[in-house]
């Protein structure tokens, strides 16, 4: 009964650690690309969606 326990949590321990791993391997490189950590907040999608979150807003409140 050990064994099949074993083998359900190494793999989902390799896909965790792995996600890790390519997370802090964008921050790594961004960093030593441009010598700082990226802003947060900074990219084409953040900026993107902060446009369609307001116009999402605009629509919703009363017109008063």
């Amino acid at each position: 009964m050990t064994m099949i326990w074993l083998e359900a949590v190494l793999p989902l321990g390799i896909i965790a650690g792995m996600l890790c791993v390519m997370g802090n391997a964008q921050y790594y490189i961004h960093k030593a690309a441009h010598g700082r950590p990226k802003h947060i907040g900074n990219d084409l999608w953040d900026v993107a969606m902060e446009r369609r979150d307001k116009k999402l807003l605009e629509k919703l409140s009363p017109s008063t």
